[in-house]
């Protein structure tokens, strides 16, 4: 595959110098493109998580995702794949309840994993996913 068929995406100038790091990977693959989400977490430009509260950790993550696929000319509908990372299973049901918000109509395979810590103290779930949607002219660029 030509670098040309693929774009690295970052959401924000802070993540400019930071590591080799993007938010997603756009590859065309014909009238398509596929979006591949890295994991996301809920902090925020500060570094620090935005809250304790699990949901609203998910809702900040949701919301990442979604501007995201935006920002690409893409949308949460288009979701194909999502995995959630939570730190303890417990939160299942808090999360479950904002995934399925977000998610409704797109209803994409998914898979849920307990993980032991996170990459962040404080961010209690990360999520990833992977979109396929449609180019448009003005997207093609």
């Amino acid at each position: 595959m030509m670098n040309k068929d693929k774009k690295n995406f970052i959401l924000d100038d802070v993540y400019q110098t930071q590591r080799a790091y993007s938010h997603a990977t756009c590859v065309d693959i014909g009238d398509s493109k596929m979006i591949f989400i890295a994991g996301q977490i809920a902090k925020g430009l500060d570094n620090k998580p935005i809250s304790t509260d699990i949901q609203a950790q998910t809702k900040f993550i949701f919301e990442k995702i979604k501007r995201i696929l935006e920002e690409n000319g893409s949308s949460l509908d288009d979701l194909v794949k999502v995995q959630i990372f939570l730190k303890d299973i417990k939160d299942f049901e808090k999360v479950s309840v904002i995934r399925n918000q977000y998610l409704e109509t797109s209803k994409p395979t998914s898979t849920l994993i307990e993980m032991g810590a996170s990459v962040k103290e404080g961010c209690d779930v990360e999520i990833d996913g992977m979109a396929i949607s449609k180019i448009n002219n003005k997207d093609n660029q």
